[in-house]
């Protein structure tokens, strides 16, 4: 697999967007609770794309490695030094003013990103696209999947050494059907509240968001099974319709960013590859607003 240069700069990589705003683009190279390669090289094209899209580069963290495949604990251990490394990338870009823009391998990258938004912008409501909820924790995962409890360990649901922070008012599924047991209870309970497929959801993602600062979590297997290469294929999800529909609506308010991951790659022999392009036009009422922050 091809690895990208890690960057050796500890200052924020500044991306100057033609509205006029400054966008902190990054990419998270390395290996956090994958099942096999494909996300490493995908986060590398979405970068790579972003990139182009904003007119700058992005801050490497990380390089790709080997996927384990492996129980949390070993996922999580492997993968910590890079999560560290993330969370300091992104607490250099919030600090700095800037409004960070990160191309992501795998969902659990957001156990290092998720308190570091907490501690600056604990007004901010992150808005979880996911076809899964991500609400499990180590006691009650069926799988020992570390992404699986990438959601619940922001929310302060068990300790991932990474912190916390994030308040349960400030959380939001959506688009998610792929939900156990156990995070249903959390979902019931209103911990945390969940906007449903359906013809109305973006409307009831206004009414949800209730003018609020947002960060945006892209989980790229929110959309229907097969609409861009993902590792798990999830049928009755988001069109690219919806997502464009639903960004529209996130718009509208202040946008503290946006993290993508679980996009992988495939054989598509354009540059970027059709599938990116694809995916960045539906998400283009959202990276307009980080342009004119």
């Amino acid at each position: 697999m091809p690895t990208p240069p890690a960057m050796s700069s500890t200052e924020p990589s500044t991306v100057n967007a033609p509205g006029g705003g400054c966008v902190g683009l990054s990419h998270f190279a390395g290996r956090a609770g994958d099942h096999n390669d494909l996300a490493m090289i995908g986060s590398r094209e979405l970068a790579g794309a972003l990139a182009t899209r904003f007119g700058g580069g992005a801050t490497v963290v990380g390089t790709p490695e080997k996927s384990l495949s492996a129980g949390w604990e070993e996922e999580l251990a492997a993968a910590m030094p890079t999560l560290r490394g993330m969370a300091e990338r992104l607490d250099q870009v919030l600090c700095a003013g800037l409004t960070p823009v990160t191309a992501s391998g795998r969902c659990a990258v957001a156990l290092a990103t998720l308190p570091v938004v907490a501690t600056h912008r604990p007004d901010a409501v992150v808005v979880w696209f996911d076809a899964h909820a991500d609400l499990n924790t180590p006691e009650n995962s069926t799988t020992g999947y570390l992404g699986g409890l990438a959601f619940s360990g922001p929310l302060g649901l068990w300790d991932s050494g990474l912190g916390s922070g994030l308040a349960h008012h400030n959380a939001l599924l959506v688009g998610t059907r792929d939900i156990d047991p156990a995070e249903q209870l959390v979902i019931d309970d209103g911990a945390v509240t969940l906007v449903p497929m359906g013809r109305a959801m973006a409307d009831e993602l206004r009414r949800a968001v209730a003018g609020r600062p947002v960060y945006v979590h892209i989980d790229c297997d929110v959309l229907d099974a097969g609409t861009v290469p993902t590792d798990y294929l999830v049928p009755n999800g988001m069109t690219l319709a919806d997502l464009w529909a639903t960004s529209s609506v996130l718009a509208e308010s202040e946008i503290v960013g946006i993290e993508i991951g679980e996009l992988e790659s495939a054989a598509d022999p354009s540059t970027p590859p059709g599938y990116v392009t694809r995916l960045l036009d539906a998400l283009e009422p959202l990276l307009r607003a980080v342009e004119g922050h």
